[in-house]
């Protein structure tokens, strides 16, 4: 290969993002987003412009192979622009930025990769775009035609430009929330949100709306917390429960759920969850796997169980780092091909199964089907095991045991295939996300070892990503780098809170507060809220103040909820009254738009009806009835803490909690407390007339 001079050559080497090392060897002059670029464009006078995307992005790694990739496509990129390339999983601020200036450019929804030119100025886009391709298609121009016409538009109208961009940084600064009178928060939108969501269900094949369809996990866990908040069981009320456990159960038997490794892919590109998009993001499967483990404990159905084990282990297995903390992805793409390494022949399967067990096999995934991806077959559950038990008069149990085994044999053998890419950079948020899951599991379905999972991924990111007091956003291969966002420390205090239940361990909610007090120092926005970036964030186009669910829970609804958790907890009025204006200064936004603020409404949900606060002391071989009975059922407003009598250096009120040989239990909802029983009879007694009340 020729050796390009200094002046052209590519930046990206020494980056620690698998996404941007995948560009590394491009043509393509790319610099990381940093003062090295943004200077160079404007001493130079040059346009910018940004391509964002992720590692397991399929669509970023076609316009990479057809344009950045093309010597002819990168000469002209390189003489008429500063080419940057961003990582959106570890720079979502700019990701959000960007993307929201799409939305506001074209008036549609953008998405990976997404490609913006920019004035070199002051980095406020004025052309924005997606995917483009090489040749003319589809309605959309060649890059390379592309890349010529805007670099002349921005010569000939710079006027033109400077006023819109005028305009759109206007816009933006709307959207970040300054203004927005507050209103004081009242239930009516937990109610609105319900009929939201039902409007929107789809009966037949379950989810929300119609391909592609998406998880969208806080709407199933707004479902189900409205079914348990309100026990008269009620036709709604079961109408809340059955969409929810229907939605998972779909999911669950479709090919959006690996049916052989566990764990779920990004989204379905139909309606029958059938066929996915073949990348599995860290991110869905923590709160999917907390999902099917609070479901299976809300009804007992033992696919939900099966479905969180086999997750839970899946993220073990291939999405556990040797040093604890949890990779960020895995690709679509294995061998240039879109979810090769999932799909299968007729012929492949015959091979590996006796014709008794491939005719079962058939059966259940239906290999007795045209097939449904590219002239192969994806693993979908076409039959109940109920059907299946009748056709070949054995017991589904039977069956069910046969099946196992035979997903087991083809497991292993596909264990044998060219793996697709795996993102193993460790990001702080996302981490929390899956700490939780596997918490949540753990301690509803007994299994220890997720609980252990987990405690060695918080432990890793105390170690590694907690430094002087801040917290860092994202680490690979032992370099730690990139202030942290709200998401970062609000999802890291949520997943410290759910593991607290499982297991108590000493530091672990001291280590809460400090993140707490820093979201209250650097994020808080004085008129309620909190932004994405910190105070001292590098100054961009605009510093966003998310409200609304995305891919991830809002950031201002985590805030407001895990707020309001530690305030009552630890009686520390600080963190109620930022959980509450949080919710005023959201207000206006949840009123109009209730189902797209779900994490918002567990906040709210908890102002209203303060969580039960249970903390249990005693010797730790005598606690562990009591805090099993306290923490196995599916009860979402409960926060149980079982803290030995030799636990040191408890904060707030958990210090008056005393304890001694035999167990105590200390039992308050808001500023209503019961006595302190060492009776667990009384105590069980005592859970039931608050859920009681709490429901009237």
């Amino acid at each position: 290969m020729t050796q390009r001079t200094t002046e052209h050559r590519n930046h990206l080497a020494g980056e620690t993002s698998p996404y941007l090392l995948q560009h590394a060897d491009n043509p393509v002059q790319w610099y990381p987003w940093g003062p090295e670029a943004l200077d160079k464009a404007r001493r130079e006078n040059k346009p910018i412009l940004l391509s964002v995307g992720y590692s397991a992005c399929h669509w970023c790694h076609v316009m990479a192979h057809e344009s950045f990739e093309d010597p002819e496509t990168a000469e002209v990129m390189n003489r008429l622009f500063v080419n940057i390339k961003v990582d959106r999983e570890e720079r979502p601020d700019l990701d959000r930025i960007y993307q929201t200036s799409h939305m506001l450019l074209t008036q549609r929804p953008g998405g990976w990769p997404l490609t913006l030119f920019l004035t070199p100025d002051d980095q406020v886009p004025f052309f924005a775009g997606t995917y483009f391709p090489r040749e003319p298609r589809h309605g959309l121009p060649a890059f390379k035609d592309l890349l010529e016409r805007v670099a002349e538009v921005c010569e000939q109208r710079q006027d033109d430009i400077r006023q819109q961009n005028q305009s759109l940084v206007e816009a933006l600064q709307s959207m970040s929330g300054a203004g927005a009178a507050p209103g004081e928060p009242g239930p009516l939108p937990l109610d609105v949100a319900r009929q939201q969501l039902e409007k929107s269900f789809d009966e037949r094949l379950g989810g929300f709306g119609q391909a592609p369809k998406f998880p969208h996990a806080t709407n199933i866990e707004r479902l189900l917390r409205h079914w348990a908040g309100s026990q008269d069981q009620q036709a709604g009320d079961r109408r809340a429960l059955e969409m929810a456990t229907f939605t998972l159960r779909r999911m669950a038997l479709g090919g959006i759920y690996d049916q052989l490794g566990g764990g779920f892919c990004r989204y379905s590109v139909d309606d029958r969850w059938m066929i996915p998009h073949f990348e599995k993001m860290l991110y869905d499967n923590g709160p999917l796997l907390a999902l099917y483990a609070q479901a299976w404990a809300a009804t007992g159905d033992p696919l939900f169980q099966r479905v969180a084990v086999e997750t839970g282990r899946w993220v073990m297995r291939e999405m556990q780092s040797p040093a604890g903390g949890y990779y960020s992805s895995m690709d679509a793409d294995s061998e240039g091909e879109e979810g090769r390494f999932y799909v299968w022949t007729e012929e492949e399967v015959r091979s590996l199964l006796n014709d008794d067990d491939y005719t079962l096999f058939a059966r259940r995934f239906g290999l007795d089907r045209p097939p449904n991806f590219e002239g192969k077959w994806h693993l979908h559950a076409y039959r109940e095991m109920d059907e299946l038990a009748r056709e070949f008069g054995q017991p589904a149990d039977e069956l069910e045991q046969r099946l196992d085994m035979a997903r087991q044999v083809l497991l292993d053998n596909r264990n044998r295939r060219v793996w697709p890419g795996r993102d193993d950079k460790i990001l702080t948020s996302w981490n929390g996300l899956m700490i939780k899951g596997m918490a949540i599991a753990g301690r509803h379905l007994n299994q220890p070892e997720f609980v252990a999972s987990a405690e060695r991924a918080l432990d890793f990111v105390r170690t590694t990503l907690w430094r002087d007091g801040r917290l860092l956003a994202t680490s690979r291969e032992g370099r730690a780098q990139l202030d942290a966002y709200l998401d970062d420390y609000v999802f890291m205090i949520d997943a410290i809170l759910e593991l607290l239940q499982a297991r108590w361990r000493d530091g672990d909610l001291s280590f809460a507060v400090e993140l707490a007090d820093t979201v209250l120092a650097h994020f808080r926005d004085p008129d309620g809220g909190f932004f994405f970036t910190a105070d001292d964030h590098e100054t961009l186009i605009q510093r966003p103040k998310p409200l609304a669910d995305e891919s991830t829970p809002s950031g201002n609804g985590v805030a407001a909820y895990v707020l309001g958790r530690l305030g009552h907890l630890l009686g520390e009025t600080r963190y109620l009254d930022a959980a509450a204006d949080t919710l005023k200064a959201a207000w206006s936004g949840i009123e109009q738009a209730p189902f797209g603020h779900t994490s918002l409404l567990l906040a709210l949900e908890e102002y209203l009806f303060p969580p039960q606060i249970l903390v249990l002391r005693g010797e730790p071989s005598a606690l562990w009835d009591w805090q099993d009975r306290a923490v196995r059922p599916y009860a979402p407003r409960r926060v149980t803490l079982a803290i030995p009598t030799e636990a040191h250096d408890l904060p707030g009120l958990l210090a008056e909690r005393k304890g001694g040989p035999e167990p105590v239990g200390y039992l308050c909802s808001g500023t209503t407390c019961s006595a302190p029983t060492d009776r667990l009879q009384m105590l069980e007694a005592d859970l039931r007339a608050m859920e009681a009340h709490a429901a009237s």
